[in-house]
């Protein structure tokens, strides 16, 4: 690179508020045997090649979730930049508030329904911690 930094790999994953009628947002603990195993975070996952962030989304909630989803319930609402030691992740994050099914764990995660104002409350990855005052702000 002209600047003499290494390249650095960037993983592309995609994200999710799930707001409820009641204004809680879904969050899932990372399993065991996972990275960061034990940290809650938003669903969603990495987009494949190919992909749009919006399609991997609607998959991963299928997969993750037992719900669906369509790219119009997708609303864009904030992203998330943080370099890890091996990696460096750009998270786009939408909202949503419509879907199809009630959310069930089907990798074996955790799951809670949470108050913006107590998002806090829940360990988090470092990419996610940015994210809480824009979720409570905007919640």
């Amino acid at each position: 690179m002209k600047d003499g930094t290494q390249p650095v790999k960037v993983v592309l994953v995609s994200a999710v508020a799930l707001i409820d009628v009641d204004g809680r947002v879904l969050l899932a603990r990372r399993p065991e045997g996972k990275s960061m195993a034990g940290l809650w975070e938003f669903p969603g996952g990495k987009v494949e090649p190919g992909e749009t962030p919006e399609a991997a989304l609607i998959r991963e909630l299928h997969e993750e979730l037992g719900i669906d989803t369509w790219k119009s319930c997708l609303a864009p609402l904030t992203f998330a930049s943080h370099a890890y030691d091996d990696f460096h992740l750009l998270m786009p994050v939408f909202a949503c508030r419509k879907w199809q099914g009630l959310p069930q764990s089907r990798e074996g995660q955790d799951l809670a329904w949470v108050r913006a104002k107590d998002l806090r409350n829940y360990p988090m990855p470092p990419a996610d911690l940015p994210l809480i005052p824009i979720l409570r702000d905007w919640l």
